[in-house]
Formats: C-alpha cells, sequence, structure tokens
C-alpha cells in the first residue's frame, strides 16, 4: 500500500480558488484523470485532470514544456487519446507525474508555472468526456453480502447466500462495448421474461428495469497469461477507481440465469463516471479489512497482512432518482439510498488476486466493477429490487411524491461519492448520470 506524502497534506492549497470551495470534489489532494475536448467542438481527444472547476488540458500542458524528467515522460502518456499507456507504465510514472502537477497547482509555484498551467486550463462546463481508456474487457463482480442476501431472498428464501459467496469473490464477464460515459441515455431493453404463474415467456421491454450502485476499478499493468498476480502485488496493477452504474432488466435477468449468469439481462449498458481517483489520491480513507466473526476466513491465496491493515477504502455513496416531474419543475433529484463501499465483503486486491488465480491476463485499461454495494441496513441498499423488496413495497420519491418499484422512462439516476473525515482533505468522484428512454419499436 502506498503511504502517505506531501500531496495528502490537508492543509495545501492550490493557487487556483475553486479547488479549496468547500464541499468541492476535485482539490489539488485528489487530481483524478480523466479524456475529454471541448464541448461541442471536433478536437481531439486528450488526457486531463480534474482541479477544483477546471480541466487541466494535458495536452496542451504537455507542449508547454513546464515538466521536466520523469513527469515529462509521465504527461506525454497521459496526454494521449485514451489513458492505456499512461495506466501501463506503473505507479512510479502515476506518482511522478501526480507529484509534479501537484506542485505546479499549489499556491507557492512559481508565477511563471502557475502562468503556463493557467493557460491550459479548461471550464468543467465547457467539456465534454469519452471513455478513459479503450476498453478491451470488463469484468463484473458480485461481492457486497448485504446485497447478496437481500436478492436472494427474493429468488430462494431458505437458501439466499449461494455456498461459494464467503469463499471467493464471484463475478461474470460483462460486455466491454455497451460501457458508456457518464451522460449516456439509453433505450429500455427488449427481451424474454416468464410472468409470474405462466407456462411461456414472453417477449417483451423490460418491466423491471433497475439500477446497481456499484464502482469501478482500471487495470494497470497487466500480467502475462498463466501468470497469476499475489495478492500482495495486487494494488500494483490498479491505477484508480471511479462510480459505475450495471444497469439492470431484472425480468430478462431472473429468467435467463438458469443455469448460467446474467447476459442480456446485462449487456445492454453501463455507465461510468468520467474521472478516475488513483490509488494514491485514496491512501487517507484506506481502512481495515474485516470478516463478521464466525464467518470463514480467506484462503491463504486471498490472504495477507497488508491487506488485513488496510485492504478496503471508505468511499461514501449516494443514489439520487431524478424524475421527468423533478426536471419540469427544477427540483433536485430525490436521494432514495446512501452507503459506503467499506462494506463490501471483498477488497479490490483480492478481486484481482481472484480474477487471475487460473492465469487470466488483464490488460491496462480493463475496467472491473465491485459488484452492488448495499449495507446493513434496508436504507443503505444500492438496488431498487432491494429497496422495493423486489417490486412489493413502492419507494416514494421525495419533492415529488411519486412511487417507484422499479425505474420508469425519463428517469435519471445520479450516483455520487466521496471520502471525508477529520484531518484529510475530502476526495471527490464526481457523478455518474443515466436516463432511461422508452423502449425502441419493433
Amino acid at each position: 500500500m502506498t503511504e502517505l506524502d506531501f500531496s495528502h497534506d490537508p492543509a495545501a492549497r492550490s493557487w487556483l480558488a475553486s479547488a479549496q470551495a468547500p464541499g468541492a470534489d476535485f482539490p489539488i489532494q485528489n487530481l483524478p484523470f480523466g479524456v475529454v475536448r471541448r464541448r461541442g467542438s471536433q478536437e481531439a481527444l486528450r488526457g486531463a485532470v480534474a482541479i477544483g472547476d477546471q480541466a487541466l488540458d494535458l495536452a496542451a500542458l504537455h507542449g508547454r514544456s513546464v515538466l521536466t524528467g520523469d513527469a515529462a515522460q509521465a504527461l506525454a502518456l497521459a496526454a494521449q487519446p485514451a489513458l492505456n499507456a499512461f495506466m501501463a507504465a506503473g505507479p512510479a510514472t502515476w506518482r511522478a507525474l501526480r507529484h509534479a502537477l501537484f506542485n505546479a497547482l499549489r499556491d507557492d509555484a512559481p508565477p511563471a508555472v502557475q502562468q503556463a498551467v493557467a493557460g491550459c486550463l479548461i471550464p468543467l462546463t465547457d467539456v465534454e468526456h469519452a471513455l478513459p481508456t479503450r476498453l478491451g474487457d470488463y469484468t463484473d463482480f458480485y461481492t457486497s453480502l448485504h446485497h447478496a442476501v437481500n436478492v436472494g431472498k427474493l429468488l430462494f428464501p431458505d437458501r439466499p447466500l449461494t455456498p461459494n459467496f464467503q469463499w471467493l469473490p464471484i463475478a461474470y464477464h460483462g460486455r466491454a462495448s455497451s460501457v458508456v460515459v457518464s451522460g449516456t441515455d439509453f433505450h429500455r431493453p427488449h427481451g424474454q421474461a416468464m410472468p409470474p404463474g405462466a407456462a411461456a415467456p414472453v417477449y417483451t421491454p423490460c418491466t423491471r428495469l433497475d439500477y446497481e450502485l456499484e464502482m469501478g476499478f482500471f487495470i494497470g499493468p497487466g500480467n502475462a497469461m498463466g501468470q497469476p498476480v499475489k495478492l500482495d502485488a495486487a494494488e500494483q496493477h490498479i491505477f484508480g477507481m471511479c462510480l459505475l452504474n450495471d444497469w439492470s432488466a431484472r425480468d430478462h435477468q431472473f429468467w435467463e440465469m438458469a443455469p448460467l449468469g446474467p447476459f442480456l439481462g446485462k449487456n445492454f449498458c453501463t455507465s461510468i463516471s468520467p474521472w478516475i481517483v488513483t490509488m494514491d489520491a485514496l491512501v487517507p480513507y484506506r481502512v481495515p479489512f474485516e470478516r463478521p466473526e464466525g464467518d470463514p476466513q480467506p484462503l491463504a491465496y486471498l490472504d495477507g497482512a497488508a491487506n488485513r491493515a488496510a485492504g478496503g477504502v471508505d468511499v461514501q455513496l449516494s443514489v439520487g432518482i431524478e424524475s421527468a416531474q423533478h426536471r419540469a419543475h427544477g427540483l433536485p433529484a430525490a436521494e432514495v439510498s446512501r452507503t459506503s463501499f467499506h462494506h463490501q465483503y471483498w477488497t479490490i486486491a483480492q478481486m484481482l488476486t481472484q480474477h487471475t488465480v487460473g492465469g487470466c491476463n488483464l490488460q491496462a485499461g480493463d475496467l472491473c466493477g465491485t459488484g452492488t454495494i448495499s449495507g446493513p441496513t434496508h436504507a443503505e441498499a444500492g438496488a431498487i429490487v432491494e429497496l422495493s423488496v423486489g417490486g412489493t413495497q413502492p419507494i416514494t420519491l421525495a419533492g415529488t411524491g411519486e412511487q417507484r418499484t422499479f425505474l420508469q422512462d425519463g428517469d435519471a439516476v445520479i450516483l455520487s461519492g466521496w471520502c471525508e473525515k477529520p484531518g484529510a482533505a475530502r476526495i471527490g468522484f464526481g457523478s455518474c448520470r443515466g436516463t432511461v428512454l422508452p423502449a425502441l419499436a419493433d
């Protein structure tokens, strides 16, 4: 695990005033990476870093020769239209650029540096985002004990938890082609479903559309085929984290999951937030990995002192639903749940190690989802199927009084995430948003 250094100093300030705004997601201690261009333009996409209410254009900065040495080489990689090469370069390269950007943005940077960097800033309101990597593969895990039990009770009341859940991080191979950046809307999917009590399935637009509150993590350096990544080395292969919404057609999903896992119920859209918060930025928010007393302990290859001491990450998470009525009346989205990532039953290092234990070769820029994040109370559920108890108990949206058992056309779901505690700078993830459009006509 990375240790605290000067870039985590909560007293550090930037010469960019908006980086110190109360509740700001992107202070100087964060510096998340993404890929942008000016909104509505045909400019080339390029790497960027969020600071305050601005995006620092890394291609423009590279052209000004402000950084030198290892940091300049790292900048050249991060300025490209996708971050794969930068991610592949590894932690030392990531850290060299993080430290150099921190020094260039802090309030005691030389005036000439401040002026040069200021000329590379673009207001966040003026940029549009692309996926941060050329996404070769996407794997989605299933690692929340509370979510597994909640959903399992709906399907198998007598045995809600599968026998393997407490022994390994379960996952399925998702569809990389339908991963989209926040703000990309999608149509309600068609598929097969088995109505209750029916003798045959029907082909229909999804009637039980759901979201899943997840986080994603991006792979840095890959591993050779046949060469597993040991747990103690796993985080050297993880670049950073984002928010992820694994949209789910529950009626289609539950019909097709006999006997195999999700396919069409999941592959129509997966949304991610545009900024990747690096693992270095999250160092102040690492927490111990703990197992409830009496639960099975991980097998040796999934256990280690470093993972026990600080394998978890305490990210606060919120889900809001913004209906068409909310938008029409200028009302904020209705928060429907709030939880924390530290509730997950498995850590991201354990997920990566399990992914590679059979010799699977990960590649730089690959995306992994953590699975739905639910806490121990009903208000901490990470999906509407849990909040509505399988559609039997409608939830009420604040502001409009509308009720939902599942998502309706026009509903936007907004995921938000942040880390915050005394003695550390607030680290935000921004938001992940998507809106449900009506199903296309056959």
